[in-house]
């Protein structure tokens, strides 16, 4: 009999399942909603940027470090909290979280300096912690196998189309009534999906769309396990290893072109804020659309080959290094625009592939924490130190010059990928017979 192929995994929680019922897909939709509002709070700064270097005289470190405080709480902090939303219940977690980065983000609005505004930018980054990977864990435990890689990449793009929103509303929102009122914006909607959220998604209702495969014993390991345990669990691979760090590196490309297109836009095309804040978002959403694209690339060419969603992780960097690094090379103009868009369209190409690796490489049990490791990977490797080190560059040499050094990062995730490529398949075979060896 023929088989649709599926990889048989330590995190293969699903792969009998092929329905995939209506509240699942309301889940998945708020889940994203919430991953909107995240990212809405954490990118409008970029489209105030010019406003706010004009009213507090602030130099593109500071600018930078504003942005950057923000992946770097996230980046220290999403793995002890993750751990604890496993513990204390993802459902619960997620509320909390999207309550505290709202208000932190209503915080920003009443800022009166450059510290007041860090301070408050920080608890927008402790509220969004853990949030990518607690929620990304709870779409994955109802969704089949067969659909992680389109899933994760989908998921992941909300923080595109997140932050397209947040620009581009915030862009307008700061052009007619001031850069307080963007920021106020951002916390109003993400305090009433909050209220929504809590009503429609509760553990009890989640609890019937777990996969029947597994049981209640391993539902309760990643609560009950040692520490030491769990970090044999997060890193028991090189191509683990490999998928964490490839990457955490690849996202600094799209980090550091979400926080300063608008600025690109403002200096070297002499846009007003506004309107550059509106087609930077523009770039944005070319990202959101790319990840989603390629996520489900990957999964198609997956059916055919387990090692392919490493060949596309790495197609999808190098394609992106060449388009940026050539498009960044030439002089202002609609041909520049296009290459910077074509380039931009692949810069979190490998997110999909990436988390699919990640949910395949683990066990179930401890996929929030896999998942919040990947997100420590990501936030300290790329999103943390992607715009502020680019502000520190640009101070020296300029802001083109600055970003003509990012196109280098995917080449480097490349190379990540192909290392762990080459150890995957030995890898997934030896972690699928300790797995069969433990249940019996």
């Amino acid at each position: 009999m023929l088989m649709q192929h599926a990889e048989p995994t330590t995190g293969d929680i699903s792969a009998t399942r092929t329905d995939v019922r209506a509240y699942a897909w309301i889940v998945f939709a708020l889940t994203v909603g919430l991953l909107l509002s995240d990212y809405m709070s954490r990118q409008v700064l970029n489209a105030v940027f010019p406003l706010l270097k004009s009213a507090w005289h602030l130099s593109d470190t500071q600018l930078g470090s504003l942005s950057s405080v923000v992946a770097l709480m996230v980046g220290v902090l999403t793995f002890p909290l993750s751990v604890l939303a496993d513990r204390w219940g993802r459902v619960k977690s997620i509320v909390l979280m999207a309550t505290m980065w709202s208000l932190a983000t209503l915080g920003c609005a009443i800022s009166t300096n450059y510290g007041e505004m860090l301070l408050a930018r920080a608890f927008v980054g402790i509220g969004e912690a853990a949030y990518g990977s607690v929620g990304i864990a709870v779409v994955l435990s109802i969704f089949p196998a067969r659909l992680r890689a389109t899933l994760t990449g989908a998921f992941m793009a909300g923080g595109a189309f997140g932050s397209v929103l947040g620009m581009a509303v915030g862009g307008a929102v700061a052009a007619h009534m001031g850069w307080r009122w963007a920021f106020g914006a951002m916390a109003v909607m993400g305090i009433a999906l909050v209220i929504v959220y809590r009503f429609v998604v509760t553990e009890k209702r989640l609890a019937p769309l777990q996969p029947a495969s597994v049981s209640r014993h391993e539902e309760g390991l990643g609560v009950r396990m040692s520490f030491r345990a769990l970090m044999k669990g997060l890193f028991s691979t090189k191509s683990v290893v490999c998928a964490y760090v490839g990457s955490g590196i690849h996202l600094l490309v799209p980090a550091a072109l979400w926080a300063w297109m608008p600025s690109f836009l403002n200096r070297y095309y002499a846009m007003p804020a506004g309107k550059a804040a509106t087609t930077a978002a523009l770039f944005v959403l070319v990202t959101g659309f790319g990840m989603v694209v390629c996520g489900n690339l990957a999964d198609r060419l997956s059916k055919h080959g387990r090692e392919r969603k490493w060949t596309a992780a790495i197609a999808f960097c190098l394609t992106c290094f060449a388009l940026l690094a050539i498009g960044f090379c030439l002089p202002a103009g609609p041909l520049q625009l296009m290459l910077i868009g074509a380039g931009m369209f692949f810069s979190a190409g490998a997110t999909g592939p990436s988390g699919a690796m990640v949910a395949n490489l683990t066990p179930p049990s401890i996929h929030a924490s896999a998942f919040a490791t990947l997100t420590l990977a990501n936030n300290l490797l790329g999103l943390a130190p992607a715009a502020v080190l680019t502000g520190v560059i640009a101070d020296r040499i300029g802001l083109l010059g600055a970003l003509q050094f990012v196109p280098v990062a995917p080449l480097v995730a490349a190379v990540a990928f192909y290392i762990g490529k080459r150890s995957y398949a030995g890898d997934l075979d030896r972690l699928n017979a300790l797995r069969g060896e433990a249940r019996n």
